[in-house]
């Protein structure tokens, strides 16, 4: 499986989980607010900052009906979508300024274009790398202009079947696209934890022999920390300034505090991975002193026979291990035993 390089930046198979702060709405309406979530990402340890870049007319009609209202049950039921794309963008003009502080922080910044003048914007500006939403994974014109630029492109596959993820995965090869990062996605606002299926990122990883990871929308750091435990190369999560942040995407954002707590977690977990390995290790060894061994309980002189009264199985690890005792049961001391030693082979008649 490959390693991708975004920024410099290597991500896949023995790399720590890259981790991404999600902007979306949360810079309600303020580039200064915008400026802000940049430094306390970074403050807090993400690796990148991700944009959305689109304008409510490439996104939906401006019509007032069936079909362009927020059906109910999703967090902004009732709304007229145009209105609310139209409230959630990020201005365009603010991207070259967000794109040059991300670079003098030190954080990749990159975004989500939703339809081809977005592309061609992202391009002008020089973006390290480009993400498909969940909901236009099935928008195959969308991804032969994203795999054009030869970027390496980061997809979320929240609503899409296996075999739409393979079409998409093919029209990105058979384009000549760039590298290519699979993210499990559930495309829930907050997602509850049953609904996101995280054996799913090893699964994509081998199906596809892709790096795979997590874009989470549920809350607190937990699932993050779990996919990390379970090989997912990067973690996309909504990030907002503070815990009384209102706005479209607030409700299932971290503030900084609980985006810093998620970074250790993560980092903790991927530490964690590690190799297949069994026995003790480096941290472990000075604890194997504390294993039972076979040790005299009791003064033995010279031929006595060794038995169940003057040999037991106790800590520490001072004689042999405890699998011979059977078979040392009914021999001889081989010399004068003392209360307390542990037991060789050289004290064995």
């Amino acid at each position: 499986m490959e390693v991708v390089s975004i920024a410099g930046r290597e991500i896949g198979p023995g790399r720590p989980p890259l981790i991404v702060a999600e902007m979306s709405a949360n810079h309600n309406g303020s580039l200064e607010r915008a400026r802000q979530i940049l430094r306390a990402a970074r403050e807090a340890g993400a690796g990148a900052v991700k944009l959305q870049t689109y304008k409510p007319e490439t996104m939906t009609l401006d019509l007032d009906r069936a079909g362009y209202i927020a059906p109910a049950g999703t967090k902004w039921a009732g709304q007229k979508l145009f209105d609310l794309y139209a409230r959630a963008m990020t201005p365009w003009e603010w991207h070259p300024e967000l794109f040059e502080l991300g670079r003098e922080l030190g954080l990749i910044v990159f975004s989500t274009p939703f339809d081809e003048t977005a592309v061609d914007f992202l391009e002008e500006l020089g973006a390290p790398a480009h993400k498909v939403a969940s909901f236009e994974l099935v928008d195959l014109p969308l991804l032969k202009k994203l795999a054009a630029t030869g970027k390496p492109i980061i997809a979320s596959t929240g609503l899409a079947s296996l075999a739409e993820i393979e079409a998409a995965v093919r029209t990105v090869r058979r384009s000549g696209g760039g590298p290519l990062i699979l993210l499990k996605c559930a495309s829930a606002y907050p997602a509850p934890p049953e609904a996101i299926n995280l054996a799913a990122i090893p699964h994509l990883a081998q199906t596809f022999d892709l790096p795979a990871g997590l874009s989470d929308h549920t809350l607190g750091c937990g699932v993050a920390a779990a996919a990390a435990a379970l090989g997912a190369c990067l973690i996309e999560k909504h990030f907002k300034l503070s815990p009384e942040d209102e706005g479209p995407d607030a409700a299932f954002s971290l503030d900084p505090a609980e985006m810093k707590r998620l970074c250790q977690e993560v980092e903790r977990a991927w530490q964690a991975l590690g190799r297949v390995s069994y026995g003790g290790g480096l941290a472990e060894s000075p604890n194997l002193a504390f294993r039972r061994s076979i040790i005299v309980s009791q003064d033995i002189p010279a031929g006595a026979e060794l038995s169940p009264a003057n040999l037991k199985r106790l800590r520490p690890n001072l004689g042999l291990a405890p699998a011979h005792y059977e078979a040392l049961l009914g021999r001889r001391a081989a010399r004068d035993l003392k209360r307390g030693q542990g037991l060789t082979w050289s004290d064995v008649a």
